[in-house]
Parts: C-alpha cells; sequence; structure tokens
C-alpha cells in the first residue's frame, strides 16, 4: 500500500501538489487510514486492533477477533459513495481553499462529477461535516465582538421581495467565528445565540448600540460588556466591530459571487462552512482536518437532506 505523510505536518498544500499526491485511490486510502486510525485499524465492530488485509485487496480488512470485513470508509460519508476519492479530495479541497466559497456548479463543471444534484448533496455532506466540528470547539474567549445582520431581502423588478433572514455573528479577535441564523433580534433570541457560542470567561465583549444587546449581554457580562455607538464614531480605541463587520462582509461576498442564492432552508450550513473555513485560516492543516471531520460525521442521507424542515 502507498505510503502517505500526514498533510497537517507539512506547509499547507497547493493544489498541483494535492492532485500529484492523491492521484490514485489506493493512496488516498492510505491516507484517509492514518486519518481514522493513527495507532493502526481498529475493528469497527468489537474494536479490537488484530486486523489482517484479505489476499489481493489491499483495501479490505479482516478482524481475526469476530472475522468482520471493513474498509477505512466504513460507517463514513464516504460509505457507498460512486465518487472516486481522488475527487471527494478535490472537491473538498477547494471549498476549504476558496475564501468566499464553490458553488455546486462551478464543481460540477470544473471535475465532472454527474449531474447538479450530485454536487450540490456533496458539497452539503462536506458543510455538514464543518458543522460538527464547530459545535465540538470549545465556546469563543478573549475578545468577542458581537454584531448582526440579514441576508435576503431586497426587492426585484417584477418579483416579490424574498424573506429577509436575521444572522448574528461572534468573533474573537484574530480567532475563530461563529455565525447564526435567529428568528428576530430580540433580547431573547439574540441571548440565546451569545450564550450558545460565547464562554463566560471571557476579557471582554463588545456590540453596537442596538437596545435588545444591553439586555442580552449585559446581565451575564457585566463589567466585561462594551458599546460602540456608530452614529459617533466606529472606533474607539479597541472598542470597535470591525472584525465581525469584515466577516459578514466575506459571508456576503460569497453568497452574491459564488453561490449567487442560498435557501433559508440550508442557510445555516453555508454559514457553518464560512465560520469553519475563517476559523481554521491559519491552519496549515486545514485540509487534513476537513477529511478526519468527514470521517467522523454522522454521514448525512439526502432523504434528510430534501426533507428537513427549515429553522
Amino acid at each position: 500500500m502507498a505510503t502517505v505523510t500526514l498533510v497537517g505536518s507539512e506547509p499547507r498544500m497547493s493544489l498541483p501538489e494535492l492532485i500529484k499526491r492523491f492521484n490514485r485511490e489506493d493512496k488516498c486510502r492510505a491516507y484517509l487510514e492514518e486519518l481514522r486510525w493513527p495507532k493502526g485499524p481498529v475493528c469497527p465492530k468489537c474494536e479490537k486492533k488484530n486486523i489482517a488485509r484479505v489476499g489481493g485487496r489491499e483495501e479490505v480488512l479482516r478482524c481475526t477477533d469476530c472475522q468482520h470485513q471493513f474498509t477505512v470508509t466504513v460507517g463514513t460519508i464516504f460509505h457507498d459513495s460512486h465518487l472516486p476519492l481522488s475527487k471527494w479530495f478535490l472537491v473538498a479541497y477547494l471549498i476549504c481553499e476558496s475564501k468566499k466559497g464553490m458553488s455546486a456548479l462551478q464543481l460540477k463543471r470544473l471535475l465532472d462529477i454527474g449531474g447538479y444534484k450530485t454536487a450540490w448533496y456533496l458539497c452539503h455532506r462536506i458543510r455538514q461535516a464543518m458543522m460538527a466540528a464547530n459545535g465540538e470547539e470549545p465556546k469563543l474567549s478573549g475578545v468577542v465582538e458581537v454584531d448582526d445582520t440579514w441576508i435576503g431581502g431586497k426587492a426585484r423588478r417584477n418579483r416579490p421581495i424574498p424573506e429577509k433572514i436575521n444572522v448574528v455573528g461572534m468573533v474573537e479577535r484574530d480567532g475563530r467565528l461563529r455565525l447564526s441564523v435567529v428568528p428576530d433580534l430580540s433580547t431573547l433570541s439574540l441571548e440565546k445565540a451569545i450564550k450558545k457560542n460565547i464562554g463566560r470567561n471571557i476579557d471582554l465583549i463588545i456590540t453596537d448600540e442596538w437596545a435588545a444587546y444591553v439586555r442580552a449581554v449585559g446581565p451575564t457580562y457585566k463589567k466585561k460588556y462594551r458599546r460602540i455607538k456608530h452614529a459617533q464614531s466606529y472606533v474607539v480605541g479597541d472598542i470597535h466591530t470591525n472584525s465581525i463587520e469584515n466577516a459578514f462582509s466575506l459571508l456576503k461576498r460569497g453568497i452574491i459571487g459564488s453561490w449567487h442564492k442560498v435557501s433559508v432552508k440550508h442557510l445555516q450550513r453555508y454559514l457553518e462552512e464560512v465560520a469553519f473555513r475563517f476559523s481554521q485560516r491559519k491552519n496549515p492543516a486545514l485540509f487534513s482536518l476537513t477529511l478526519l471531520n468527514l470521517l467522523t460525521t454522522d454521514p448525512l442521507t439526502f432523504k434528510t437532506l430534501t426533507k428537513e424542515k427549515a429553522a
């Protein structure tokens, strides 16, 4: 079997390097095995480590204790996929490294991965893994900026005005980002989003002058809470919300320039993709981390994706 060096142990990889390194299925499988089982294969049925390879088929493993046969993709998003692993790797890489995201239609054209529905489903499975990764991260800490924006709602000629969706953003200075769809900008909705994403042990939390933030933030963070009144100034020393506003700008450039249109039903996954990529932007192992989450996240079925209700 091909030996593959973990990407995370090296500088950030370029696209030509990715194509050269993972141009065969055995190389891709070897890399997935190193990610999933860094200390050697483990039987998913009995969790024993006495594993042998089935003769002539390096990808098939057999547990010598319970005789269970399996592969590295069993129980993962990759299982039963008709798409070659090499193309899975390319899609994951392009989504990770495209600062403003990449549409399913563009991926379909670039990589010849079948119909648009196949590409769309593929992208959402990767976003689901990013969502799971964000959920496992500790809550935000340090100096945190909080602000809100809205998606949609602009009128177009001879067309009904689309629904306006409220989004709350929270970002650490020079750190991680969280974006969350909220039903409105009331105190209750803002407080719920803030408590879910921001820890109690922070240095400072900063918002704008929206009155609901005072009741949503003030009682919990008290002396650690600061407001910037944009009617008077946008920056007062270190008190500003420029970081979260820059993140909102990146999100909207992705919607306008890459995705063009996102539905209310699936918007949270797009937000999770932007947040994951932003939070890991300085991590040279971003590609490896994404693949690892694809291996460990519960598979998202097409039936679940298309039938789930809007948030």
